[in-house]
């Protein structure tokens, strides 16, 4: 269960990374690409923020993610410069993948008939636990 400190927290940090991670796409140019941080969930002690994203174009995402974890400590220096009056110390960032919107097309998808994972058991894929 968050508490209400760690929610003020993720939001903190959901806000001022979408800002740092749009301006650098706009900053370099980038056309058709759409980051954004979909989730931000801090730990009990608030020392590691996990950080979810969700990439569009999904081709893309790997690449992207590993880019973002090349760059992690530049973006944490960005970060702790715009929250620098609200937080003391900013939480390390761990970068994930957000495949809820995945998650839910198969689910839609089974709804609707058009992939009966009953029929078919090669479409329930063991989802893995973080």
């Amino acid at each position: 269960m968050e508490t209400n400190r760690q929610k003020k927290i993720g939001g903190v940090i959901q806000k001022d990374l979408v800002d740092i991670l749009q301006g650098e796409i706009r900053k370099n140019g980038i056309s058709n690409l759409v980051i954004s941080v979909s989730k931000v969930t801090v730990t009990t002690d608030l020392g590691v923020a996990r950080v979810y994203l969700s990439v569009f174009p999904q081709e893309k995402a790997p690449e992207i993610l590993e880019s973002i974890k090349s760059n992690m400590y530049l973006i944490k220096h960005d970060l702790s410069q715009r929250v620098r009056l609200q937080l003391r110390k900013v939480p390390n960032l761990a970068f994930y993948i957000d495949d809820s919107l995945d998650y839910i097309e198969k689910i839609d998808n089974a709804l609707a008939g058009k992939e009966n994972p009953i029929e078919n058991r090669d479409l329930l894929e063991k989802r893995k636990k973080i």
